[in-house]
Parts: structure tokens; C-alpha cells; sequence
């Protein structure tokens, strides 16, 4: 298996690396709980279609070491940016869910972008949810400890009940089957119990606001209207709102899990981003020719009703991943 260490502190941390190595380089960052095997319905298509996708298992995620320390996100942005080093890669696209944004973010603002060309913000959270001075509307923090006090009791049920709302299941077409379901949760239960909780009081402490409207790159920002996780208006909305340039995609009935329900859309969409390719098309070298497809660039920005109220928001902080 392949593994690399951290420069931050010697932490033996695991990545998967699929695709042609001459391909246009996507970097996928997990969100909370998750290991790289969350990404399969983007990962594997990209990388059958000429995309170099790597993943990186955080630190007491996946098959990563389980470590005490190094869950801030200096630490967790040096741990990518290592990856990125490790590989010698170039002009990379970074991709992340939910805290996997503010990590890059923080990534992005820490270290530069020598080596990053674009990222992308699936479900993120950045720029934070909880309450602050520059976003008076946000989560209430007594919520959001009394919610991390319910996930330490019991991760298992947080993460079995919180299904149904991550993937907004009650929504026309998110279709998920049980017994996928089930291997999504047993997915959230091999992060390890400290890891799971670390990272949940980290999500109560972001607000990378300033760092975020600092970026200087092209960024597409992916968000469901029935986020209940991450509500849009205060996340994906606010993304979009501070990066000059962004592209802002909003999925009508996405849930926190569009990355399964919303698979397909969400695969092509990241591809025309890295590529300005659609369709069928297959990236066929550096030359930018294709085939199977006309080339085209990124759509106009979507717009949607932001459904999100403060009492979804308040059972949304429980189900943060």
C-alpha cells in the first residue's frame, strides 16, 4: 500500500493514486469521518477518462495511522500539501467535501499555489458554520458542543440516524439503497474513535472567512439545497460570494452525500472543471485533444432556493461531516 509521511510530525499517512500518470492531476480531500473510498463514484470514472486522481487518508482516517495529535488544520493542511510534494505534483485540481474545503483552504493560504491550479468545494463548510463576529447567523456554539456531546456517547447511532437527512433521502430521486447506507456508516466507523472525535469539535472552530476570500485561483463551489450539514446560505453561498470568479453550482434536493446521489452530474461537472471537456470526452494528452466530444467550458453559475431554516440548521450541526 502506498503511504507517505507527514512533514508536520511523522505521521505515516496513507493515499491511493489511480489513473495515468500523465493525466490532468484531481486531489480529493475526504470529509470528516471518511476515507478515500467515499470518492468511488468520481474517482474511478475520472480515472478511466485520462484523470490522475489521488486521495489522501487523514490522519486516523481510512488506512492512515491513528495518531494523538496534529487535528488542527495547520497540521491537516501540512499533511496535504506533504502529499502534494511527496508526488511532485503540478497545476493539480483539489477537490473537497464538507471539511475536506477547509483544509484546502487553509492549504491554499498557508502554503500557495505553486502547486495547485483550481479546487473545487463539494458540501463544503468553508468558510464555517458556527456563529461569528463576520457571521452573526451562524450555528449557536452552545448547539454545537451539546451536539458534540451526543456524538461522543454514541458515534454509531449519530451516524446510522443522521443517514436519512446526509443523503436528504426524502427528496424525489435520492435513491440510496439500505444496504449501501449501511456501507457508508461502516465506512464512518473505521475512523478511529479519537480521530472521529477530534475532528468533530474542529468542525465547531472553523472559520477560514479571511483566508477564503484571499484565494487567487479559479474555484467551483457544489451545493445542494436540501444541505441540512452544511446549510447552502451560510456555507457554499458565502464561498461563492467571497471568491471573485468562483463558480457557484447548486444542486436542486442535494443533501450532504451528493456525491452519491447527485454521482454522475457531480463526476462531469469536476471533469469539464478540470478540462473544459463534456460529454463523452476522454483527455487524451497534453495536448488538450479529445475525442467522443465537443470541448465547452464551465456553465453559468445555477441558482436556487435556499431552503435551509434555523431549526434544520440546528439538527444539521449534529450530522456535520
Amino acid at each position: 500500500m502506498p503511504y507517505f509521511t507527514s512533514p508536520a510530525d511523522g505521521t505515516r499517512l496513507h493515499f491511493v493514486d489511480y489513473g495515468p500518470a500523465d493525466g490532468p492531476v484531481a486531489v480529493f480531500v475526504n470529509g470528516a469521518y471518511f476515507g478515500t473510498g467515499m470518492w468511488e463514484f468520481q474517482m474511478l470514472p475520472l480515472a478511466r477518462r485520462g484523470v490522475r486522481c489521488v486521495g489522501l487518508d487523514r490522519r486516523g482516517h481510512g488506512r492512515s495511522d491513528d495518531v494523538w495529535g496534529g487535528f488542527d488544520l495547520d497540521t491537516l493542511a501540512d499533511d496535504l500539501h506533504g502529499l502534494l510534494d511527496r508526488l511532485d505534483l503540478r497545476a493539480a485540481t483539489l477537490v473537497g467535501h464538507s471539511l475536506g474545503s477547509a483544509e484546502i483552504v487553509r492549504c491554499l493560504t498557508r502554503h500557495g499555489t505553486g502547486r495547485v491550479a483550481r479546487a473545487a468545494f463539494v458540501a463544503g463548510i468553508a468558510p464555517g458554520v458556527v456563529r461569528s463576529a463576520g457571521h452573526p447567523d451562524g450555528w449557536d456554539p452552545d448547539v454545537m458542543r451539546a451536539s458534540h456531546e451526543v456524538f461522543r456517547r454514541d458515534r454509531a447511532a449519530f451516524y446510522e440516524e443522521g443517514a436519512a437527512p446526509y443523503f436528504a433521502l426524502g427528496r424525489p430521486g435520492n435513491e440510496v439503497s439500505p444496504q449501501y447506507v449501511r456501507h457508508v456508516v461502516d465506512q464512518a466507523l473505521v475512523c478511529t474513535a479519537h480521530a472521529a472525535n477530534a475532528v468533530n469539535e474542529l468542525v465547531a472552530t472553523v472559520d477560514v472567512a479571511a483566508e477564503t476570500a484571499r484565494l487567487d485561483l479559479p474555484v467551483l463551489v457544489v451545493h445542494g439545497d436540501q444541505d441540512t450539514s452544511a446549510p447552502l446560505s451560510a456555507t457554499g453561498r458565502r464561498t461563492a460570494a467571497l471568491v471573485p470568479g468562483s463558480t457557484l453550482k447548486v444542486y436542486d434536493g442535494g443533501g450532504h452525500g451528493l456525491y452519491v446521489t447527485h454521482a454522475d452530474r457531480l463526476t462531469e461537472d469536476l471533469y469539464s472543471f478540470m478540462t473544459g471537456m463534456t460529454g463523452t470526452a476522454r483527455w487524451t494528452g497534453g495536448t488538450g485533444a479529445v475525442t467522443g466530444a465537443e470541448t465547452a467550458s464551465a456553465t453559468d453559475p445555477s441558482s436556487a432556493t435556499d431552503l435551509a431554516t434555523a431549526g434544520a440548521a440546528a439538527a444539521g450541526a449534529a450530522r456535520t461531516a
